[in-house]
């Protein structure tokens, strides 16, 4: 791959800049609207959810792999239950969003024009999703997945039974967390199998990773993947990379500040499309509005116009989903 710099880009937003492009200085702080009581007292508090106002629903889109989807699809780390923090963090968003709390969240993401949701195989996401689509839900999903060990797709994160394929996903994406492995034991044509094998379904094939070197080999041997799924932050290094770089390691997961810079620099140079996650750090750009507006800033001034990213959304405190399709309508427009 030839290496291009990422162009330098002004950030530096005031609360009163920030407000006026979401638009959402009216509606901060309105009431909730379309939750069910149920959902409400089983959460232990409503929802913020504020009602979209006209043209709240035409966001940005670009097309991964023949599929037309806004730039920012939706994630699931909050509704599974990873908060890449600390357990009881995890816990509290798992039990936060119950199966009929999932289906309003779901719901309210769709009228501000997010209609693509990357999901996990389990009973949760999969029961909702059929729920929303007896509805009449134009929601479409796609999977993290895997091969198991008879070389069939399956869903990464559980058991659950069921086929893939009912549930027509719009392309099918190898776990970003086995990808790592995988590479690290030198068995990456496990993911190239992996591939193959959505290919001969029929399925548009993705490869998720965490480490920049994983998409350098797969650009340099040629693979026929047709989107990458690029962390941001590079959340699987082992630590006895990070000690040798540092001394030292931290506890927990690495959100290390140059990481980000790095997959960047890869996702301009890509052959192929990508979608960029983790931009928010998990929460660690959300110190304030100003700094939520400066990290889709810079991660959309710096990927592709054919790429998109992902973001995972917890409504407890504030409408994650109507800011941040504001910053989308902002940042994101192709």
């Amino acid at each position: 791959m030839t290496s291009r710099q990422p162009a330098a880009s002004p950030c530096g937003h005031d609360r009163r800049t920030f407000l006026k492009g979401v638009g959402l200085a009216a509606a901060a702080g309105t009431a909730a609207s379309g939750l069910s009581p149920r959902a409400a007292e089983a959460a232990g508090t409503a929802p913020v959810f504020t009602e979209p106002p006209p043209g709240a629903a035409s966001l940005p889109r670009v097309t991964l792999a023949g599929h037309d989807v806004p730039r920012m699809i939706l994630g699931c780390n909050p509704i599974g239950g990873w908060a890449h923090a600390v357990p009881n963090l995890s816990k509290t968003m798992e039990q936060y969003f119950t199966p009929e709390m999932t289906r309003d969240f779901l719901r309210h993401a769709e009228q501000w024009g997010l209609d693509t949701w990357l999901t996990y195989w389990d009973k949760k996401p999969l029961d909702a999703i059929r729920e929303l689509w007896e509805e009449g839900s134009k929601m479409r999903v796609y999977f993290l997945a895997r091969l198991d060990e008879n070389n069939d797709i399956s869903g990464a994160e559980s058991g659950e039974k069921g086929r893939i394929t009912d549930y027509k996903p719009l392309f099918l994406v190898h776990h970003g967390g086995v990808t790592d492995r995988l590479f690290r034991a030198g068995r990456q044509e496990r993911v190239h199998d992996f591939v193959k094998k959505a290919h001969d379904m029929g399925y548009p094939a993705g490869v998720s990773s965490h480490n920049p070197e994983v998409f350098k080999y797969i650009e340099d041997k040629g693979w026929e993947v047709d989107v990458y799924q690029c962390c941001l932050y590079y959340l699987t290094r082992p630590k006895d990379e990070i000690r040798a770089k540092l001394g030292t390691a931290p506890l927990g997961e690495p959100f290390l500040e140059k990481d980000r810079d790095d997959m960047l620099e890869v996702v301009q140079n890509a052959s192929k499309p990508c979608i960029a996650f983790k931009i928010l750090g998990a929460g660690r750009h959300c110190d304030s509005p100003t700094s939520v507006a400066e990290a889709f800033q810079y991660t959309f001034s710096r990927i592709k116009k054919t790429d998109a990213t992902i973001v995972g959304m917890w409504p407890r405190f504030k409408d994650e989903i109507a800011e941040n399709a504001g910053l989308v309508r902002q940042y994101g427009v192709v």
